[in-house]
């Protein structure tokens, strides 16, 4: 069956009120030197309010000599601090529990503004827990952690893209087929219309359900006798689905097999774009992931005492995180060589390297992002026009 969430966020999504106004160009005046193209006017009775770039902001300096910069809208004459929309409005930040909250929400509308219609031609799943500090010390044993994982929503779910290692999204719940619906309705979502990237995972079954449901389509079967009814039309996977399964066999901790298991499309045509990169059917980065996730945050870190005590804290890391890893953190793999070496400060060797994080491999921006880039960012109140 098709996905009912697919179908309602097509039709629920944030929508302008109606099209664009005209953009306005500054004819007078020397060149403005304060950049206020990623700020938009907030005020309701404003004919460009939530439009971006569009001409109408004006730098306003700085009120009572406080941090934050004034904004001057020049077609309703409001003005607004650069602050409006962000966790600094209103207040000071101290970096406590409720900043955590807040910092969370703020980044995760900034993900869902930014990573969307990403071309890939890989995708890469799996999922992660916190109690295998536990079975390692003896505090509990394996079989006894398996039965209480079954029932803990403490799974850490991520998806990527092994080429850009563009981490598409990172979730939290149970090990169960819901789940898993949920998880791959997620990076259908950052996906481009009409990609269907190669699928790499695990042996979990529950990904063949979630993958059917999200790329599929009905077919109606040939007759194969003239009296009697027709066949009833079937969910059948789209012709260029291509889904593959990494099993890992492991007896008494030790990894004593790998096979692989094609479930859609045909081992051909998945050795075929696997071979644009010489790589073979293989998990290998997002379980290099998992480690990355287990280093930078603190909740599901082994052999720590930083472990959340509920669920809720566990997203906002992992939110937190997911903006921090794709446009704050470059990648090493990811690095651009110089055409000509740049000179440093000091006495140091000249830099060879362009850092690049996975948000410039993919192509969603043009440099690294600092953390407070990142939340002081004002997420416009609906999708803007491409090519801003």
């Amino acid at each position: 069956m098709p996905c009912a969430a697919c179908e309602q966020a097509h039709e629920h999504g944030p929508q302008p009120p109606g099209g664009p106004p005209p953009r306005m160009v500054p004819t007078r005046g020397r060149p403005r030197q304060v950049d206020t193209s990623r700020h938009f006017c907030p005020h309701s009775d404003c004919d460009y309010r939530g439009w971006v770039g569009w001409g109408n902001i004006r730098a306003n300096g700085h009120p009572s000599g406080g941090p934050w910069r004034q904004l001057y809208c020049t077609s309703c004459g409001g003005y607004a601090l650069e602050t409006h929309g962000t966790l600094f409005h209103g207040k000071r930040v101290t970096p406590d529990l409720q900043w955590l909250v807040e910092a969370a929400e703020q980044l995760q509308a900034f993900s869902q503004y930014v990573l969307h219609d990403v071309r890939v031609t890989q995708v890469q799943l799996d999922e992660l827990f916190a109690l295998l500090s536990a079975v390692k010390t003896g505090e509990v044993s394996e079989q006894e952690a398996l039965t209480r994982l079954s029932r803990s929503p403490h799974w850490v779910w991520a998806a990527i893209d092994p080429v850009t290692k563009l981490l598409l999204t990172v979730a939290v719940g149970d090990r169960t087929l819901a789940m898993a619906q949920r998880v791959v309705h997620q990076v259908v979502q950052v996906l481009a219309p009409g990609c269907i990237p190669l699928f790499l995972t695990d042996g979990f079954r529950e990904y063949t359900t979630a993958l059917l449901t999200h790329f599929g389509q009905w077919v109606h079967l040939p007759r194969r006798q003239a009296a009697g009814p027709a066949p009833k039309p079937r969910w059948m996977p789209l012709p260029q689905l291509r889904y593959a399964q990494v099993i890992k066999t492991v007896r008494r901790r030790h990894l004593v097999r790998v096979s692989h298991r094609v479930v859609f499309g045909t081992l051909g045509a998945i050795q075929q774009v696997l071979a644009a990169h010489g790589w073979q059917i293989n998990t290998a980065f997002i379980e290099r992931v998992n480690l990355t996730i287990r280093q930078h945050v603190a909740a599901v870190g082994r052999r720590v005492t930083t472990l959340c005590k509920h669920e809720a804290g566990l997203r906002q890391q992992l939110a937190v995180y997911h903006v921090y890893y794709n446009f704050c953190l470059p990648h090493t793999s990811l690095r651009q060589p110089l055409s000509h070496p740049e000179p440093t400060n000091g006495s140091g060797s000249a830099k060879q390297w362009r850092p690049q994080t996975p948000a410039m491999a993919a192509g969603l921006t043009d440099h690294v992002w600092t953390l407070r880039e990142v939340l002081m960012f004002r997420v416009p109140p609906w999708p803007q026009p491409a090519g801003l």
